[in-house]
């Protein structure tokens, strides 16, 4: 294999990892961001909880059990 032959594979090799590291990096920045609105919803889904625990306990507190229990 000449020179030039060899220079057109090593092209053809350098291009393809280039598209390669572009595709790879796109989707990294998609998975970022998806993790990004993950984590956002499940911290409103916690502060939803710690809200609904508390007003059960606000409302389990005022209730009270009768004596035959």
């Amino acid at each position: 294999m000449n020179d030039r032959a060899r220079l057109e594979v090593l092209e053809f090799k350098c291009t393809h990892l280039e598209r390669a590291i572009q595709e790879l990096s796109d989707v990294l920045y998609q998975q970022s961001q998806r993790l990004d609105e993950v984590v956002l919803r499940n911290q409103q889904l916690r502060q939803q909880l710690e809200s609904m625990e508390s007003r059960a306990a606000e409302s389990a507190s005022g209730v009270e059990i009768p004596p035959h229990y």
